[in-house]
């Protein structure tokens, strides 16, 4: 097995499956089925199709979203991964049938049929890191009704909240331009939604997480020092951080603003020397700050340390200290709530079933405002003077897209995550996460550069669709 390396060149280096061990060894801790993160209709549903026969059809649902948040230009798509990691552990023990069993959520030729269950089905969509946009097919998933109809709630869950995350992180990276971003939104948000927005931060760009257990799982960049507390504990400033550089060494961040900047800059030098690492700043003007703070550390001749700043930030904050002489940023209940769009209104919709004469037929809603495309997908980006142009969605029967020519250029969008129960594990742990980040950076590049404005508008190419 080839040693895997970690995400941003910090941390103990572990091969894929040392980490995908920890990954996992960390769900079994949480002693809970992920079969049963989800709605109980998806159950009876089940129950009711086991009855009548239907359970058995062979169907494709798909996970799209019908629109972007108000105003955005793109969507990052995000989650894969973690899909995959749960997938493993879709199956119920027997303490989670009981459950079901006593609250009769479903009836005893039910509980029969979960015994063993293991999805058989396949699954492909967009790979992480990728741009999407409305009606793109994110991911498809191919099966017996009753087996896709589980994993409903459990797949939109993981993908709205990570594409959220990630796609308020890309944003957040390109207002920050070349300065690195660093996730610290853990106590804003629920305690394993902050794992999995660590994880979605750095899909989205980021460059590393304060939160231990995301560090630990994913061998993702951890970051932090002290806070104010720190400095309060201590009878005096120089107190605290004579302390700090004791035990971590010149090398760390100095937090500056407890009492007063100017004064705390001039003691902070005075401790360390001019090797001091960094200092942040969590308070006030942060521009003029930093400014200010910048031409004292050079004054001072501790011209090589960092300047951080934290509070509050998005990505208007960020993009409007562009010009001051920031070196790092750390954000948190922005980047954890998406930034103002803490979903992407996935759905994930029935489009081709097996009828009962064992054909299969494509289906769709016509509901209103809220109709879908019928038929199996199959999803190109085509591009002209290197710049991507427009998202195709082709339809059609899986004869029908086993037989389709995309046009010359066109890039397949579309890659192979399950296939008859057995995962691909490319997309899974940590190197799959290096390789997610550094996919977004060049799938961004390739959009129109209108796509980086923070300015309100339509999506920033238009999608396509053709029914075969």
């Amino acid at each position: 097995m080839m040693e895997r390396k970690p995400v941003l060149g910090h941390g103990e280096a572990y091969t894929y499956g040392q980490f995908h061990q920890k990954s996992r060894k960390a769900l079994e801790m949480l002693d809970y089925s992920p079969a049963l993160m989800t709605d109980m209709y998806e159950y009876t549903m089940l129950d009711a199709c086991l009855r009548d026969g239907t359970a058995n059809r062979k169907c494709v649902f798909e996970i799209f979203t019908r629109h972007l948040p108000l105003g955005r230009h793109y969507g990052v798509a995000a989650g894969q991964g973690r899909i995959l990691d749960a997938l493993e552990n879709f199956h119920l023990d027997d303490n989670d049938l009981k459950f079901l069993a006593d609250r009769k959520v479903v009836g005893h030729e039910t509980i029969k049929w979960l015994e063993n269950f293991h999805f058989s089905g396949s699954i492909k969509g967009y790979r992480e890191g990728e741009m999407f946009f409305p009606n793109s097919p994110i991911l498809q998933v191919e099966g017996t009704f009753g087996e896709c109809t589980l994993l409903e709630t459990l797949l939109l869950s993981i993908l709205n909240y990570d594409s959220a995350v990630a796609s308020a992180a890309s944003r957040m990276v390109s207002a920050a331009k070349d300065r690195p971003c660093m996730d610290m939104g853990g106590r804003r948000t629920n305690e394993w939604a902050a794992v999995a927005a660590a994880r979605a931060a750095v899909v989205g760009g980021f460059k590393g997480t304060a939160n231990l257990l995301a560090a630990q799982m994913y061998g993702l960049n951890a970051i932090g020092t002290a806070a104010h507390c720190f400095t309060l504990v201590h009878d005096d400033e120089r107190s605290a951080f004579e302390s700090q550089i004791a035990a971590l060494g010149k090398n760390t961040t100095l937090l500056v603003d407890t009492y007063n900047i100017e004064e705390a800059v001039k003691t902070a030098v005075e401790v360390a020397g001019p090797e001091l690492g960094g200092v942040r700043i969590d308070s006030g003007d942060l521009a003029s700050l930093a400014q200010r703070v910048r031409n004292q550390l050079d004054a001072l001749g501790a011209t090589n340390t960092k300047i951080t700043v934290t509070n509050d930030l998005d990505e208007y904050a960020l993009a409007s200290l562009q010009t001051a002489p920031v070196d790092s940023y750390g954000v948190g209940t922005m980047l954890v709530t998406g930034s103002g769009a803490p979903t992407c209104a996935m759905v994930y919709k029935l489009t081709e079933r097996e009828n009962s004469a064992g054909d299969m037929q494509p289906v769709a809603k016509k509901s209103k405002d809220k109709a879908t495309v019928p038929g199996r997908k199959l999803a190109f980006r085509s591009y002209e003077y290197s710049l991507a142009d427009c998202e195709h969605v082709i339809s059609g029967s899986e004869e029908q897209l086993a037989a389709y020519q995309p046009e010359e250029g066109w890039k397949d969008l579309l890659v192979g995550y399950v296939s008859n129960g057995e995962i691909n594990s490319d997309y899974q742990g940590h190197e799959a996460i290096v390789n997610a980040h550094n996919y977004r950076a060049q799938a961004l590049a390739e959009l129109p550069i209108g796509a980086q404005s923070l300015m309100k508008g339509d999506p920033v190419i238009p999608t396509e669709i053709t029914v075969l």
